[in-house]
């Protein structure tokens, strides 16, 4: 999502156009890494708007989420990231150094076949592929072609 089509969704939605929420939207879909943190985009905002906190990026980041203006990707052993691509993607998380990318894909279900078949209205969907990125697999004698850890080796 580009920038102006995140502020044209937040003035759709009747939120205010601030300094601070500018900054974070010009984080999250200005600058790599894509899926940052909320310390990421902290310091990226930081550098837009002096008034911006740590508090009010992980506030802002919430309200945008729970607006539909973002994702939150929660995980359990790694820093929750966000992204603005709201387009049907595969989540490619390396196990290695971290970092997501996206990759296109089709919907496997089609939702509103399953609100007509099923009475089922979805909200949400996120799909993830776990591996090891192109980078990881060159750079560590530890992992396999197939994304295993070789013998006596931790990642």
């Amino acid at each position: 999502m580009t920038r102006e089509a995140m502020i044209q969704k937040l003035r759709q939605k009747g939120l205010k156009v601030t300094p601070q929420r500018l900054a974070i939207i010009e984080a999250l879909v200005e600058n790599p890494p894509l899926h940052p943190t909320a310390p990421q985009i902290y310091r990226e905002g930081k550098k837009r708007s002096r008034g911006l906190s740590l508090s009010t990026v992980y506030a802002t980041l919430h309200e945008f989420s729970r607006h539909g203006l973002i994702k939150t990707l929660e995980f359990d052993q790694m820093e929750n990231r966000y992204e603005a691509n709201l387009e049907e993607h595969v989540n490619l998380i390396c196990e290695g150094c971290g970092r997501i990318m996206d990759y296109p894909a089709a919907p496997a279900v089609d939702p509103r076949t399953l609100r007509e078949e099923k009475g089922f209205q979805v909200h949400d969907t996120r799909m993830e592929y776990y591996g090891y990125c192109r980078e990881c697999l060159q750079g560590s004698a530890s992992v396999s072609p197939r994304g295993e850890e070789s013998p006596g080796e931790v990642l």
